[in-house]
């Protein structure tokens, strides 16, 4: 018997996660990896040794114990010189612009989310830094998984891409449980009606489009979380007091998830005008709330919101909102049925689905 268990543990195959971000759990990235690990810890993991890269693991082995097994980075791990030696069997890059690379490793998977930086460069440029990058990563890869169908799309129009086996898994919900919010005392009114959305100010977020949209929108008020500190929302500032809409766009700043929950819970409506998502995690969020969601009808948003999303061809600030109003005036005369049909495709997003699938690649390079 203990030789046929040491022989076993010999055969164990080794892989090794470049999760960092995991350091910024708010963030589309750091909500990725720590919904894929969740989800792999649901996994049976028995002829595989995971291993979970962060600059602070023993917060991840508190809550995974010892599920997997952990490695402590630095930043200075991103040059050559100082790269992650130690040897495995596969090396997964969970992000495409992540600067951890292995020395060596027998077997390389790349997950990409988006290659928006392309649509900024020559077509296919390997001048710039990322393309460098994101070109060295494709040379080494042995199989390549995309969010979407889109990011998939949108990689095979700028870049050479290898003939390697390739997938699409979609991710996960990230609200896998709803939070008690009754005693969650928000900071901002919410006595009138409200819409909300949520995410990172960057220009292609395009949160400036449906602030301008609330001067045609009288009869409700905006609440917009997340990190602000950035130049869009210092555009989004200051369109508010163009506009005069202080008394009716309201800037929260990061939330905690019982406030994101709340926020999704109470509003009349989810908007989510972004231009470059390689997925989109908050309208699916929003949908597990049974709210509408209007999204753009661009990147990867109209695969992802399904056809009982409504969508927004262009943003012109009139034409946003009237069609704002057609929309949300279809909810609300059959709200059982949105309600029914949104919640079931959130539902249908799920970690444990994406982790299985991204175990069955795993073990196919491995074989």
């Amino acid at each position: 018997m203990l030789f046929i268990f040491l022989h076993q543990i010999g055969k164990m195959k080794k892989v090794f996660l470049e999760t960092h971000n995991i350091k910024n759990p708010a963030t589309g990235l750091g909500t990725f990896n720590y919904g894929l690990i969740k989800g792999l810890s649901h996994q049976d993991l028995s002829d595989v040794e995971i291993t979970l890269s962060a600059y602070k693991p023993q917060t991840l082995k508190d809550e995974f114990k010892d599920m997997f097994k952990y490695k402590k980075v630095y930043s200075f791990n991103r040059y050559k010189a100082f790269s992650v030696s130690t040897k495995h069997d596969l090396w997964h890059s969970v992000n495409q612009n992540t600067k951890f690379e292995p020395s060596k490793v027998s077997k390389y998977l790349l997950t990409v989310h988006d290659v928006n930086f392309a649509d900024q460069a020559t077509m296919k440029d390997t001048s710039s830094k990322r393309g460098k990058l994101f070109y060295g990563k494709l040379e080494r890869c042995h199989a390549i998984t995309y969010i979407s169908e889109f990011a998939k799309q949108h990689t095979h129009q700028y870049f050479d891409v290898p003939n390697v086996p390739e997938y699409v898994i979609y991710n996960g919900n990230p609200i896998t449980a709803l939070t008690e919010t009754t005693n969650y005392t928000p900071e901002f009114p919410v006595d009138k009606p409200f819409l909300y959305t949520i995410g990172d100010f960057l220009e292609k977020k395009n949160f400036e489009s449906i602030v301008r949209m609330m001067q045609f929108v009288p009869d409700f008020n905006l609440i917009l979380s997340g990190n602000n500190n950035k130049p869009a929302g210092d555009k989004i500032r200051e369109a508010i007091i163009e506009l005069k809409l202080q008394d009716r766009v309201f800037l929260t700043g990061k939330v905690s998830d019982a406030g994101k929950q709340f926020y999704l819970k109470n509003c009349a409506a989810f908007l989510f005008p972004s231009i470059g998502e390689g997925f989109g995690l908050p309208p699916i969020e929003a949908m597990r709330f049974g709210k509408p969601v209007f999204l753009a009808n661009r990147a990867s948003l109209p695969e992802i919101g399904g056809e009982h999303a409504f969508y927004w061809d262009e943003f012109d600030p009139e034409h946003m909102a009237s069609e704002f109003y057609k929309g949300y005036d279809i909810y609300k005369n059959n709200v059982a049925f949105y309600e029914e049909k949104l919640t079931q495709r959130a539902l249908s997003f799920n970690w444990d689905d994406a982790a299985k699938q991204y175990l069955e690649v795993y073990h196919s390079l491995l074989k």
